[in-house]
């Protein structure tokens, strides 16, 4: 759902009459192209778009990825896990962890408030997981209150921009809507601390160039 499914002889005859002069030539135009890029020097090209992750206040840095709904759900979990070790184990406080919970793919459902659960809930359901035929229709985020709770203690949320115009495009073709009015709609109303990223993918490698620990949390 998500836009996030994806590669990487025969000189001598020429070079044997030059001698090893020559030959010195081409290995430091190598040896200074490895120095420019290799350990130590690499230094990422930072974007606006992902400023918003680097001035996120903490000490630590965690970027949790999810890809289904029931990893979202093992997410907020870990997220509160995780605070709670800082503060009772580590003596710390919330604010020492700068921890961002990633909602794409299947698990970008998670990152809209129970007004658009209200009106797209049923796709929205069965976006996640497979519901069973005479499940209620859901009327609101079915993780609005643990959602809230960590927000509250500081927790972001990345949510999925490539998946969510997806996700606008199927659900107004559903309900005979215009998909821009749709994706106007799940914009407008983000979970708390809800940021929109380009693409779930993308924030996970970003994240990284900014010194986050990677965590994947499975189904």
């Amino acid at each position: 759902m998500d836009s996030d499914d994806p590669v990487f002889a025969g000189r001598r005859s020429m070079l044997g009459g030059l001698g090893i002069a020559a030959l010195a030539v081409p290995a430091l135009a190598s040896t200074s192209a490895h120095a420019k890029s290799g350990p130590g020097k690499f230094k990422p090209r930072h974007h606006p778009l992902d400023a918003w992750m680097d001035a996120l206040p903490g000490d630590h840095r965690i970027f949790v990825d999810t890809d289904s709904a029931a990893g979202g759900a093992n997410a907020l979990r870990y997220a509160e896990n995780m605070l709670n070790t800082q503060v009772n184990d580590y003596a710390g406080a919330d604010r020492d962890l700068a921890l961002i919970v990633c909602l794409r793919h299947a698990s970008v459902g998670l990152g809209f408030s129970d007004a658009v659960w209200a009106k797209y809930g049923a796709s929205l359901n069965a976006v996640g997981r497979q519901p069973a035929k005479d499940e209620p229709v859901p009327t609101k985020n079915p993780h609005t209150a643990a959602i809230a709770s960590a927000a509250a203690r500081g927790v972001q949320f990345a949510i999925c921009n490539a998946a969510s115009k997806k996700l606008s495009g199927l659900f107004a073709e559903k309900a005979g809507l215009k998909a821009e009015e749709v994706y106007a709609d799940l914009v407008a109303n983000l979970v708390p601390n809800g940021h929109m990223v380009p693409a779930g993918v993308m924030a996970a490698t970003r994240a990284q160039e900014f010194g986050y620990s990677f965590l994947y949390s499975a189904a």
